[in-house]
């Protein structure tokens, strides 16, 4: 009897419960007989099989049974030690306990190479406050997700600091190699980033996760500088890049406090005459002006006239939400 098909009869009363004997025999390529004799092996192993009788009855396990150990793929072993990390990491407080004793429970059953990639991500993985980039929308936030053997390659290359090759397709949609030194992997609104000295570009540079096709060592890297920053430099660099539309808005607060409140990701800011200046692009139009009116501040919208027409009809909005005629506190000239 194969024990490899009786852990497979098992993980399908799990993930399909009410299966009949033909269908649990046609998913497992065996007679329904030999479906009778695992079902009375898993029985003998104490694993509470129900059967429910009727037309429309099927096979099952009694609810609150709690199951051996899962068997998991390579990925889905990266899965959930990244999301078990991901809980720690991001203040998942009252779970605490619970994460670290699932943590330890699955170190110990991965395979030693899966399991030194794992470490190798988890020691070099940084997380920045989750929060969307303001101009898009939720929908658009999440992103593709990376690869697993193109994390687990990059954490290693990371930890090891070991240069690696790069196929990577960029935002307008060139295709490259890039010669990287991983400096660090960072997840931030959604996304999967590494940054690190790009020999391409002969400076620090940042890719997304999702569009790297392919990781390849190629000898030894160079350690990241003293005090290097990833999350810092991830979230900074996200504020360079060339989304749709750029904008220039006046806030009429003190730098110091548009800084504590805005994140680096939104653009540059530097001191104005009537406040702070905010440089930066957006996406989407109207996912700015969402954020500026939000802020609770006066502000003023230098360019572009669309940025104007977008705070002018959310004004419009509100006022009519409010039942007045007399829009927000900003200036839309």
């Amino acid at each position: 009897m194969s024990a490899a098909r009786v852990l497979a009869l098992l993980e399908l009363l799990q993930a399909r419960p009410g299966l009949t004997g033909p269908e649990l025999a046609a998913r497992l390529e065996i007679h329904p007989r030999t479906v009778r004799r695992h079902l009375a092996t898993l029985e003998s192993l104490g694993v509470p099989v129900v059967a429910d009788r009727g037309r429309y009855g099927g096979y099952r396990l009694l609810p609150g049974y709690r199951l051996p150990p899962l068997m998991l793929t390579g990925d889905e072993a990266v899965a959930v030690v990244l999301g078990l990390l991901a809980a720690e990491r991001t203040g998942l407080h009252a779970a605490a306990p619970a994460v670290s004793s699932a943590q330890a429970k699955i170190d110990r059953v991965l395979p030693a190479e899966l399991r030194e990639r794992t470490r190798a991500v988890a020691e070099t993985l940084g997380f920045s406050a989750s929060m969307r980039r303001p101009g898009r929308s939720s929908a658009d936030s999440s992103g593709g997700a990376p690869r697993a053997d193109v994390l687990l390659r990059l954490g290693e290359a990371t930890r090891d600091h070991r240069r690696v090759r790069l196929e990577y397709t960029s935002w307008s949609g060139v295709l490259s190699e890039r010669e990287l030194d991983p400096f660090g992997l960072v997840f931030h609104a959604g996304r999967w980033y590494v940054t690190g000295h790009d020999h391409l570009r002969d400076g620090v540079r940042t890719f997304r996760l999702d569009r790297v096709a392919s990781v390849r060592q190629v000898g030894a890297g160079s350690p990241p500088p003293n005090g290097f920053d990833p999350v810092g430099t991830v979230v900074a660099g996200i504020g360079e890049v060339p989304w749709a539309t750029p904008v220039q808005v006046v806030l009429h607060r003190p730098l110091d406090e548009v800084r504590a409140r805005l994140p680096r990701s939104v653009g540059t800011l530097e001191a104005h005459s009537d406040g702070t200046l905010l440089r930066g692009r957006a996406e989407r139009l109207d996912g700015l002006a969402s954020m500026l009116a939000g802020l609770g501040w006066r502000f003023t919208v230098r360019s572009p006239d669309e940025l104007r027409a977008a705070v002018r009809a959310l004004a419009q909005r509100l006022a009519e939400d409010a039942g007045g005629s007399h829009a927000a506190a900003c200036r839309a000239p």
